[in-house]
């Protein structure tokens, strides 16, 4: 078994056993599930360390599944893959150590559920076999249904039935675009699901269009984009801590993972048609979702919508299609998970001394729980895009991409930065300074060793990013360069007329051996006004 299949299999094996754990030992649960997702991570760090940048597609494995329809097992990770898998095992063992004093009941279920949970998400972000990618993309559904479901707040039935419906919509759509992209490789007499066969593909320019809508909307649903958001507040507000925390980290970044890997590269006609679309769309988002962050009442609502304004930084970004623009999108989706997952970490904390997220509830408690208030604004900062913090390099490099291309656009995207710090530095006066006005509020105890235990590595990552980025550049750069060759090459191909078959050989072009790769060009060499050049111009 490669490090692949065990990261993906092995909570999975975990949350079967805990469910099937005795109930007269109840206590050891929440000891299996964290030693679990301990060696989990551990395990995970192999990729950081034995990940080789510009190599393309590592750590592969393909085994025949279904082969009669071109089906396999097939599995592998690189530069845009690499951090998102990181990031989901860092986040699911945070989420386990933070669920210790809020989580009392459904213990087997719950600890399975995070688990199960961490397998789809994991499972999605290295498939490259389309159907597979398909079966993770719906199975993560599974588990999150049942953490908002039961373990969420009072209108947890609403926001669950909400987020499934809205995520199947977009899902079944994706899966008619994935059965006619089938069909059009060969079908069941010699079609297949491999990714890097379907990259070979030339699409007909008709039929590009409506492929990538489909494979779009799953995705803007997910992201979430404007206006397919809403199902987003609903969710984030009913998810328990660590349900936030996972939403936020993982589920979305598959629907901004899912354009860069499948939608862009696949149909990059139909990424052109939409262009002008998505752009308009991602500054409605940005700037909709911060004026909405500033009339919320309740904080963890306020943290809701200004993912909604963050992940619009994220589609900017990436339409761009240059390299300065896709790396600052794939950093900060990162970034956003880190930053966001920390926020929901404090707002379930402070929830649990006080049982209220109403910011009108507070005030003055700087001086109650200082150690609390330092972490809260550290992370305030970096989800504003402080210098110095892992937000500003990410939105600094999107700006920098977007403005090469839509100046416009992007100058207005750019003040909704003004309003982020509006809304988050009035949130942090408006609950950690002035008087107390509730006497209640004098009572409430600071971080304990175990909470401090789950932000003290979100911390370090705000300010690593934030100061020294070069790592997390280094091994995405390569694979992003890839990426957009790809995507703008097939722009240029020639495309078959809609009303003419493809010829087998146009159909059948050779596809890019996952170990392929474009040469980057000199490290010296800095970015060009378009974004080609590599990204040796920001080390």
């Amino acid at each position: 078994m490669g490090i692949l299949s065990f990261l993906i299999f092995f909570p999975a094996l975990i949350g079967v056993l805990l469910l099937v754990w005795p109930n007269d030992r109840l206590n050891q649960v929440r000891s299996l599930a964290t030693v679990a997702s301990a060696i989990q991570f551990i395990a995970s760090l192999w990729l950081w360390f034995d990940f080789v940048p510009g190599n393309g597609f590592q750590f592969t494995e393909s085994v025949d599944w279904i082969t009669r329809y071109g089906i396999g097992y097939r599995v592998g990770v690189d530069g845009i893959s690499l951090l998102l898998v990181l990031l989901t095992t860092l986040l699911t063992i945070i989420s386990v150590v933070s669920s210790y004093s809020s989580i009392q009941a459904g213990l087997k279920g719950y600890y399975a559920s995070l688990l199960f949970l961490e397998t789809g998400v994991i499972g999605a972000f290295v498939a490259t076999d389309v159907f597979l990618f398909y079966v993770f993309w719906e199975a993560m559904l599974i588990p999150m249904y049942f953490l908002i479901g039961i373990w969420g707040g009072e209108r947890r039935i609403y926001a669950t039935v909400k987020f499934v419906l809205y995520t199947m919509a977009g899902s079944l759509l994706m899966l008619v675009a994935i059965i006619w992209t089938y069909q059009y490789s060969g079908g069941a007499t010699g079609g297949t699901f491999n990714l890097f066969d379907w990259y070979g593909l030339t699409i007909p320019t008709a039929a590009q269009p409506w492929l990538f809508a489909a494979f779009a909307l799953a995705f803007a649903i997910k992201v979430p984009m404007f206006p397919f958001h809403t199902w987003l507040p609903d969710a984030h507000v009913q998810a328990p801590a660590a349900g936030s925390v996972m939403l936020a980290g993982e589920l979305l970044k598959l629907g901004t993972y899912g354009f860069l890997r499948f939608a862009v590269p696949l149909f990059p006609l139909g990424f052109e048609y939409f262009a002008d679309t998505l752009w308009i769309l991602a500054v409605i988002g940005i700037v909709y979702g911060a004026i909405m962050t500033l009339i919320q009442d309740d904080i963890k609502s306020l943290v809701a919508y200004s993912s909604v304004s963050h992940l619009g930084f994220v589609i900017l970004g990436m339409m761009a299609l240059n390299i300065v623009g896709a790396t600052g999108s794939l950093l900060q989706q990162v970034n956003h998970g880190i930053s966001t997952g920390a926020l929901f970490l404090l707002v379930g904390m402070i929830y649990e001394r006080r049982h209220t997220r109403k910011i009108a509830d507070y005030g003055g408690i700087f001086a109650v729980v200082p150690v609390f208030s330092i972490a809260f604004l550290i992370v305030a900062l970096s989800s504003i895009g402080l210098p110095g913090t892992n937000g500003f390099v990410g939105e600094f490099l999107i700006l920098l991409g977007a403005f090469s291309t839509r100046p416009w656009l992007a100058g207005i995207s750019a003040l909704a930065i003004i309003l982020a710090a509006g809304y988050m530095l009035w949130l942090v006066r408006r609950v950690f300074f002035g008087p107390i006005v509730h006497t209640v509020n004098e009572t409430i105890r600071d971080l304990s060793k175990r909470e401090l235990a789950t932000l003290i590595p979100l911390l370090i990552l705000i300010i690593w990013i934030g100061v020294y980025p070069k790592p997390f550049l280094d091994r995405i750069g390569p694979d992003l360069q890839t990426w957009l060759a790809k995507a703008r090459s097939q722009q240029m191909i020639q495309t078959v007329p809609q009303n003419e078959p493809a010829p087998a050989a146009v159909r059948k072009a050779t596809p890019p051996r996952p170990d392929s790769t474009i040469v980057p060009p000199p490290q010296d060499e800095a970015p060009s006004r378009d974004g080609v050049a590599m990204v040796g111009g920001f080390e």
